[in-house]
């Protein structure tokens, strides 16, 4: 094995921004709102968690933040997430990743079983070892828990892992890990 790679999730190798408009303005029509989401200004509010985007992109409409967060992430659950919601080259950066003797996983605030769902779904699970959501118990990032959680989970040695990130909260979970950073620029970044 050449060493371990840790991608967070969104932003990164999915492009979830689109898949998470389209679940709120399911949300704002069934409740006969007239607000409206800009798609390319809900982009920056993806790396800021989800109770503040669902807040914020309901705007008007929303009623109790952690309540709205909570129908979202049923409604998500519900949501198929097409392989289209990969970044242009993902799949085949993978493969190449793997093939060269990588071992890849993933750390990332989504819930875990949005995270598992998400790889099924766009057909990359089988190219993880490890993959850590957001859980019961665990500190999100850039709080280590999650990071800890996949080297622990896969073996890792600190000298031997890379992080790739589209955010400076993955940044900030690298830097304070002690681990290279890749910063993916077609993410969520301010």
């Amino acid at each position: 094995m050449r060493g371990d790679v840790i991608f967070d999730l969104d932003g990164t190798l999915v492009d979830s921004c689109g898949v998470c408009v389209e679940i709120l303005t399911g949300m704002l029509r069934d409740r006969g709102s007239t607000h409206t989401i800009d798609p390319a200004g809900a982009r920056f509010l993806m790396s800021h968690g989800g109770a503040r985007m669902v807040s914020e992109l309901l705007g008007p409409s929303c009623r109790d933040p952690e309540q709205e967060l909570q129908e979202f992430r049923r409604r998500y659950r519900d949501y198929r997430t097409p392989p289209e919601a990969l970044f242009p080259g993902v799949f085949a950066g993978l493969t190449r990743m793997r093939d060269a003797g990588f071992r890849l996983s993933i750390c990332s605030n989504k819930p875990q079983d949005l995270c598992e769902s998400t790889t099924q779904q766009t057909g990359i699970a089988h190219f993880f070892d490890k993959i850590v959501g957001g859980a019961e118990g665990r500190a999100p990032k850039p709080a280590p828990d999650l990071l800890e959680l996949v080297m622990q989970g896969v073996g890792a040695r600190r000298e031997s892992c890379i992080f790739v990130g589209d955010s400076e909260l993955d940044y900030a979970i690298a830097r304070d890990a002690g681990l290279p950073f890749v910063l993916m620029t077609y993410g969520y970044a301010e």
